[in-house]
């Protein structure tokens, strides 16, 4: 199993935090969220890394060449970093050589909530925090029938039940073709500007992708500055 780590958007919501840098090295409690992507890894086995780059991609790389925490690191770079995630995601597709966890860069997490997904009984899961409702910006894992419909900020009309999700989507190798079929059905209409998770509805169709609740444990997307507060006074003190 590997890591793939979407890395290079702007994160312009969050200028005055980022001073310049990409999302993935702002610092919570002394470390990089992308140091502490790379320790968690290895520290549940995963030794090899894809990071896609694209904003200040230097400072990245820098970074990792400083310390990779003992994880094997390979870049791709979108240069079209300014158009939606599926960008980063369809270059990606390169790097689907095995058991894969596609990871969002922008997120604080306990070690725990990667490790469910990392032994989940299915082989395609996403994570949910089945103790979010949405309120708006949220991307939510949607499920119906026993099996993941959606991922997405626009809930469907019919469904058994949701939750927010963290950004994590592990797909396993043989079912990676099906996930970049989905996306290749926008990307042939030049749907550059969107997030990839609503470029993955064909995928969930046609993959059985199960779910692992993760509700109590602590985490936080980083989007905004209030969320870079949260995750200090919140999420840090119980890691």
């Amino acid at each position: 199993m590997k890591a793939v780590i979407l890395a290079a958007g702007v994160g312009k919501r969050l200028w005055e935090v980022t001073q310049h840098r990409p999302k993935c090295l702002i610092e919570i409690g002394g470390r990089s969220l992308l140091h502490r992507y790379l320790e968690i890894l290895v520290g549940l086995g995963i030794r090899r890394t894809t990071i896609v780059v694209g904003y200040r991609q230097e400072m990245i790389r820098a970074a990792v060449e400083r310390n990779a925490c003992g994880v094997t690191v390979d870049f791709l770079v979108n240069d079209q970093f300014h158009r939606g995630s599926i960008s980063s995601l369809w270059i990606a597709r390169t790097a689907l050589d095995d058991d894969v966890i596609v990871m969002d860069a922008d997120v604080l997490f306990h070690r725990d909530i990667l490790r469910r997904l990392v032994e989940s009984s299915h082989e395609n899961a996403l994570l949910m925090d089945e103790t979010v409702r949405q309120t708006g910006e949220e991307c939510m894992v949607v499920v119906a029938g026993g099996r993941v419909i959606a991922l997405t900020k626009k809930m469907p009309d019919r469904y058994d039940y949701a939750g927010e999700g963290v950004g994590f989507l592990r797909v396993r190798h043989a079912d990676t073709p099906h996930m970049v079929e989905s996306l290749q059905s926008h990307i042939d209409k030049g749907s550059w500007n969107m997030e990839y998770e609503d470029a993955l509805q064909q995928f969930f169709q046609t993959v059985k992708v199960g779910h692992e609740k993760i509700g109590g444990l602590p985490w936080t997307e980083i989007d905004f500055v209030e969320d870079v507060k949260k995750a200090e006074l919140d999420v840090l003190p119980r890691l």
